[in-house]
């Protein structure tokens, strides 16, 4: 529906500045015609253009926003920038013409006879009027939707004011010069059309120029600064980016097309890649609405890694999952343990071999490492099947009475035991949520757990595994 409004408002316009190029176009070359005036006639020749240059800029607009398609992935914008380059060659053509025209009238002189009448300017004040008229119209429309086809309609309309500013002066000369017998003042009617000309060859110049930059890409002039300031600006201070490495822009009819290259640090997940991107996106939607904003994201080492990321981002590199990292320094060089998880159906060669390979590239990203040791575990593939087991009341005290030896824990509670953990039938694995401080330090929480697992498993053998679930003790009922 918005598609559909930007077009009928564009064709309006379009078709409006069609009709007013259409009519000064007739009237100034009637005026012309029946006064001789050459600068009447080269305004003739320069509304002309521009009502073929309103044609195609008509014909443009109507198949420039069509929507992408397989075979044009950009859409057709580019359509308005091709209208443009014709335009500017019309343009060219008309310049030549009516400065040969004024050069010739001038070196091979000869009286004109202008015939007097008060239409050529009653002409020009009308087409003044109406020029100033469509060329704000068509400004405001093409600031609305940025449009390239209507600014150009635009600029031509605004031209068109000072020519036949320059025209009435130059027949308002040469009717004096007639009047008061001077003939020097014949000159003034060339004159003022090669001074058409110099305006439609300035025009031309700055249309050239735009469609050049258009049709090869360049960044679009009223946002450059924009983007320097501002998108580059807020990206960077966003969290999680680390640098902005690049910014494209270009333009196609109306619409932007942004590709960004953003450095992230290297240990983030997926899922938070994908949230960083998606508020560069909004964040570009702000600036340019309705872009196309493609991101290229480079996974980057910050400063503040330190040894234990820089092991795990070698391990993601890879594609690798390690757990249980345990970094020693000894004599100012780095031991290293850690846990490699492996599919439980790869073979111990492969599993070996992966574990090497691993081993060698840490040691290349952290040269500081003296000695690496890879714990090799399997990576179960399948659910585990397990039987629920009543907790008896012996086992609950047996469990208080361990916690008891160690101060921190301040509570343990929804005790459960299961059998069959980890494949083996006989084994029994108890669960049970164990409350501590609220400001215990994570390393604390992880110590005190694992020594209360430890103790209690060594005064009950027949207990494959102890899993303990750390809670607040504000908030230990979840």
């Amino acid at each position: 529906m918005m598609q559909s409004q930007t077009t009928a408002a564009k064709s309006a316009a379009a078709q409006s500045s069609v009709l007013a190029a259409l009519g000064i176009t007739l009237l100034k070359l009637l005026t012309g015609v029946l006064t001789g005036s050459l600068g009447m006639l080269s305004e003739a020749a320069h509304s002309f253009i521009d009502l073929i240059a309103s044609g195609i800029t008509l014909l443009t607009v109507r198949v420039a926003d069509r929507p992408a398609d397989e075979e044009h992935n950009y859409g057709h914008g580019k359509l308005e920038n091709l209208s443009a380059a014709f335009e500017t060659v019309l343009m060219v053509v008309s310049c030549v013409w009516i400065a040969r025209e004024a050069i010739v009238r001038m070196v091979h002189h000869r009286h004109l006879n202008l015939r007097w009448s008060v239409w050529p300017f009653a002409v020009l004040v009308l087409s003044m009027a109406v020029d100033y008229t469509r060329s704000r119209t068509l400004h405001r429309v093409a600031r609305e939707y940025r449009s390239d086809a209507l600014e150009a309609d635009a600029v031509h309309f605004g031209t068109d004011i000072w020519s036949s500013a320059a025209v009435f002066v130059g027949l308002l000369g040469a009717y004096w010069g007639e009047v008061l017998h001077i003939p020097a003042m014949e000159y003034a009617d060339p004159i003022a059309a090669l001074v058409v000309a110099g305006i439609i060859l300035s025009v031309t110049w700055k249309l050239a120029r735009q469609t050049v930059d258009s049709l090869l890409d360049a960044t679009p002039v009223e946002v450059r600064e924009q983007i320097r300031r501002e998108l580059i600006r807020d990206l960077s201070a966003a969290d999680g980016v680390l640098a902005v490495r690049r910014v494209r822009v270009r333009r196609s009819g109306s619409n932007y097309f942004v590709d960004l290259t953003l450095s992230l640090p290297r240990n983030l997940t997926f899922q938070r890649s994908e949230q960083i991107t998606f508020a560069a996106t909004e964040a570009v939607q702000r600036l340019l609405p309705g872009a196309d904003v493609v991101i290229h994201t480079v996974p980057t080492a910050s400063l503040g890694e330190s040894v234990f990321d820089r092991i795990r981002a070698v391990a993601a590199r890879s594609n690798l999952a390690i757990h249980d990292v345990s970094v020693q320094q000894n004599d100012g060089a780095l031991h290293v343990e850690l846990h490699l998880e492996v599919p439980e159906t790869m073979p111990l060669r492969q599993a070996h071999d992966v574990a090497t390979a691993l081993e060698t590239e840490m040691k290349a990203e952290v040269p500081g490492i003296a000695s690496l040791l890879t714990h090799i575990e399997s990576e179960p593939a399948t659910i585990a099947t397990t039987s629920q087991m009543d907790a008896s009341l012996n086992l609950e005290n047996q469990m208080r009475a361990t916690a008891s030896h160690f101060p921190e824990i301040l509570d343990i509670h929804e005790i459960t035991l299961s059998r069959g953990h980890g494949g083996a039938a006989n084994s029994v694995q108890v669960n049970c949520h164990c409350t501590l401080p609220d400001d215990l330090p994570m390393a604390a929480v992880h110590e005190v757990i694992t020594n209360f697992e430890s103790e209690f498993r060594l005064d009950h053998p027949q207990v494959a595994r102890v899993f303990i679930h750390p809670e607040p003790a504000t908030d230990n009922r979840r």
